[in-house]
């Protein structure tokens, strides 16, 4: 049994203002109409003997993963919840417990989220070389045959020939300075690290435990204490925190003597930067990809993308990337994209929110834009999904309004519970027990005007949730 085994919990920092802790870039749809989550969830599910993934995600992108996974009608994989980040070694190890729990001999198929594939048949065939070395008790990983002198990217030295367009890994080497990449490059021996792998799901936790016995503990211990909350398995946090961070590379696969690589081109791309989308994007005829409302004039090599109907306007530019949201603008040179992470390190540092949180911010049961907001008052556009449900709740230091624009609410404000139509309001005194219910079939829009002394996200008690969310903020 094949079962993908896809980790979700990066937060995409280098795509800032579009990638952001609560919508990073894997659950972005930044090449077709699907996420790159999807593309990599429904890519896996087309291999030979393959069964419902298994999913690793944080807990502040549980509902993500849980609504786009149900849009591509996957409704039996395994969600695992990390109580916090540990790199990718404890999460494959907890991913691998999983899928020994379902079959004992499980092949596992680690598949990063956020990765783009152009040529699914050529992944397919590489995945059905890597198979039988797997099998055999190799772990296999996946390079990527280069087309250019890339610094971004480890790189894998091959060894001896496995058989067919197999080998062994004869070395994993860091990210190269640009003379030494271009050596690796026109040598023909090395490939680029991809971050993927297949092998038994037992056979890494043997290696695990013999190069990092205190991570395979502390992963153990976790998801024996694991509790399942609603369609999700957390696994325990304290037990989970007590793992070493490292990645799969550090703790196993540049230790093990059975590491093997399959080369392959399927026109692969981490798009860990929005120069790297750049290069992975259908462009025009003067090399540029533009997205949205754009004009771009006697403008070369760059990558402009503008929000909705925000026009974007540009002239005499080359090799610079212009990216536009309701609440923040990117303006840089295309080879200085990989330090856009610098930006979000300020943000974090002066105590802005422009890193963490869009304008609009997705909820389980819907989504609210901030459209304005002053001294004492704040205006929100909340939409809520057919059948869904707010938290019943209660603020400290705030007031409300709600009046519906759209679709027909079910207000719950103490012991009364009634319905509101198109160009109905009421208002929500401070301190009130309260909850928003959509009984429809089409999703209910309201604006809510907020007053009051404190208006923070975190001014909120929980008393009942339809999400598990109870006495928590998210």
């Amino acid at each position: 049994m094949l079962i993908p085994l896809i980790l979700s919990g990066g937060s995409g920092t280098r795509l800032w203002p579009i990638s952001r802790r609560n919508l990073p870039k894997q659950f972005l749809s930044l090449a077709g109409k699907e996420t790159l989550f999807q593309q990599t969830v429904r890519r896996a599910a087309t291999l030979a003997d393959v069964t419902d993934p298994i999913v690793v995600a944080s807990d502040d992108q549980r509902f993500l993963a849980a609504e786009q996974l149900q849009e591509l009608g996957i409704t039996r994989a395994s969600i695992l919840l990390e109580p916090v980040a540990r790199n990718t070694a404890p999460a494959i190890a907890a991913g691998a417990l999983e899928a020994l729990r379902r079959d004992k001999d499980a092949l596992i198929l680690v598949l990063p989220a956020d990765h783009l594939i152009g040529d699914d048949q050529a992944f397919t065939d590489a995945v059905a070389r890597a198979r039988p070395l797997a099998e055999q008790g190799w772990l296999v990983t996946f390079g990527i045959r280069p087309d250019r002198a890339e610094t971004g990217f480890g790189y894998i030295r091959r060894g001896a020939n496995l058989g067919g367009d197999t080998f062994q890994v004869s070395q994993f080497v860091e990210k190269p300075n640009p003379e030494i990449a271009a050596r690796y490059v026109a040598s023909g021996e090395y490939d680029w690290n991809s971050g993927m792998f297949l092998f038994r799901a037992s056979r890494y936790l043997e290696e695990l435990g013999q190069y990092a016995p205190a991570m395979l503990s502390a992963a153990e211990a976790a998801f024996a204490r694991a509790n399942t909350d609603l369609d999700f398995i957390r696994l325990e946090g304290d037990a989970f925190a007590a793992a070493p961070s490292d990645s799969i590379d550090y703790a196993v696969m540049e230790k093990t003597s059975r590491a093997a690589v399959v080369p392959v081109s399927c026109e692969w791309s981490d798009i860990g930067s929005w120069d790297a989308l750049w290069l992975a994007a259908e462009k025009d005829a003067n090399g540029n990809h533009l997205e949205g409302d754009v004009i771009a004039l006697d403008t070369r090599n760059s990558l402009i993308r503008s929000h909705d109907r925000h026009l974007v306007a540009t002239i005499g530019l080359e090799d610079v990337v212009v990216v536009t949201t309701p609440d923040a603008t990117l303006v840089a040179r295309r080879d200085a994209s990989q330090d856009v992470k610098k930006i979000v390190e300020h943000l974090k540092a002066a105590g802005r929110t422009e890193h963490d949180l869009h304008r609009v911010v997705r909820r389980p049961w819907g989504s609210y834009d901030s459209l304005e907001s002053g001294d004492r008052f704040q205006v929100k556009r909340i939409v809520v999904k057919p059948g869904a449900a707010l938290s019943l709740q209660m603020h400290h230091h705030r007031a409300e309004h709600w009046i519906v624009v759209k679709g027909v609410a079910e207000v719950t404000c103490d012991d009364k519970v009634f319905l509101l139509a198109e160009n109905q309001s009421t208002y929500l005194p401070l301190g009130s027990r309260h909850r928003l219910r959509n009984p429809g079939k089409v999703p209910v829009e309201l604006i809510e005007v907020q007053s009051g002394s404190y208006l923070g996200e975190d001014d909120i008690v929980r008393f009942d949730d339809v999400y598990g969310r109870a006495g928590k903020i998210s």
